[in-house]
């Protein structure tokens, strides 16, 4: 066996499981677990550039298949498109595919279909570039349509394809350690870093010095300013970016979420960064204590901002569940704005790029709570087009194209009457 098949049945075992089985890839974990760590990051790697790229392997596959052949055959030949395209060796590209599919009782006699039609791939790296950019599934293309333009829906798509670079928080010696790591330290005060190895063995992860956050997660917080001595309840807090965000600055931090598995990761990275923090287990709804002086509220949502990093997303949502998530958002912070003590601030956010998960949900709120105001957010690093007309903060992943991206986020201050 080729030292590169093992991860490239686990790549494939992944696209069936998103493809097929329509699981996100964090639910795959049994998939992974028989790896070891070099050949899980190959593994991840190589499924999610499949997904990123999947319909432009499509698009070249369409001219040699008579007919589209089943979706684990479909996906076995991308992986060798995309792997093809991307600079890999075609001979052990192909030999490995032509391997995988034999090796399946349900995709054997497709073995030599697949050997003939990537043989034909030899000019696929000067190729690539030239073919159409791949688009979000229409579920999800045309309310972003609706809401930023054709322009805009574009220059996300391109930054989805792009993927994402690597954004730490580094709350203390920021420019010092970005130095150390050969980091761009952003306008926001993220340090971002691009042809990274193993999270885990980048210098000072073992002493806690940062932890992992894309740079429009890590601003929310940063909203609230000085947190010095005040009370603070992190609702939905797993896996802990915002909880640590809060602790470093100084609040006394309790951080809430449903998850019990998702929780002892928070533990975890508050023991890594040496941070300290109250852990309950629990439902948000439930939860009744009250005589709190910020509580951020990062609400469950259809994650659509973060697609440039999770590109299994669309493939694996079909955004039937986006309305209940909705509705779900809105009895949050009804339920948050509860708890609070009187000029309370609650920080909303959402990794949404949907409106109705962002401005509107604060439009909805204001209307529903007489004498809740937005808080105008004032860093000077916010630019003036990213905030939105009812006072929240608009992040998209085109934003910030020459530096790489960002995630789509949506954040607002409210402060209760």
């Amino acid at each position: 066996m080729s030292d590169s098949l093992i991860p490239r049945r686990a790549a494939l075992n992944l696209l069936n499981a998103v493809t097929v089985d329509h699981r996100l890839l964090s639910e795959c974990t049994a998939i992974f677990d028989p790896l070891s760590p070099p050949d899980r990051a190959r593994a991840q790697r190589l499924a999610t550039s499949v997904l990123r790229a999947a319909s432009r392997a499509d698009r070249w596959l369409k001219p040699h298949l008579k007919k589209r052949p089943p979706v684990q055959v479909q996906n076995a030949l991308r992986l060798g498109v995309v792997e093809i395209a991307e600079g890999a060796a075609p001979h052990g590209v192909v030999n490995d595919i032509v391997t995988l599919l034999a090796d399946g009782k349900r995709t054997a006699n497709f073995a030599a279909l697949a050997n003939a039609v990537l043989r034909k791939g030899a000019d696929l790296p000067q190729q690539w570039g030239k073919l159409a950019l791949p688009q979000l599934p229409d579920w999800l293309r045309e309310p972003l349509r609706e809401a930023w333009g054709n322009s805009a829906i574009n220059a996300i798509e391109r930054a989805h394809f792009r993927g994402a670079p690597l954004d730490l928080t580094i709350p203390r010696d920021t420019a010092d350690w970005a130095a150390r790591l050969g980091g761009l330290v952003l306008p926001t005060g993220s340090v971002r870093l691009d042809g990274h190895g193993m999270v885990s063995t980048l210098p000072g992860f073992a002493e806690g010095a940062w932890w992992v956050q894309d740079a429009a997660a890590a601003l929310p917080v940063r909203l609230l300013g000085d947190l010095r001595g005040q009370r603070a309840l992190d609702i939905c807090a797993a896996p802990g970016g915002k909880t640590m965000q809060l602790a470093s600055a100084g609040a006394e931090v309790t951080a809430l979420d449903l998850s019990a598995n998702r929780l002892q990761r928070v533990a975890e990275n508050l023991a890594r960064t040496n941070l300290n923090a109250t852990i309950v287990q629990g439902d948000a709804l439930e939860f009744t204590t009250t005589g709190w002086d910020v509580i951020v509220l990062d609400a469950p949502c259809s994650a659509t901002g973060t697609i440039r990093r999770h590109p299994d997303l669309p493939f694996a949502r079909d955004g039937a569940e986006i309305g209940s998530l909705i509705a779900l958002q809105a009895q949050m912070i009804d339920h948050a704005l509860r708890l609070l003590n009187p000029g309370g601030r609650l920080l909303f956010c959402t990794c949404s790029l949907l409106p109705d998960e962002g401005e509107v949900q604060v439009e909805e709120a204001l209307a529903r709570h007489p004498g809740l105001r937005v808080i105008p957010p004032e860093l000077p690093e916010i630019e003036a087009d990213w905030i939105s007309p009812e006072g929240g903060v608009r992040l998209r992943p085109d934003y910030w194209p020459s530096l790489g991206g960002m995630d789509g986020f949506y954040m607002a201050v409210l402060c209760a009457p």
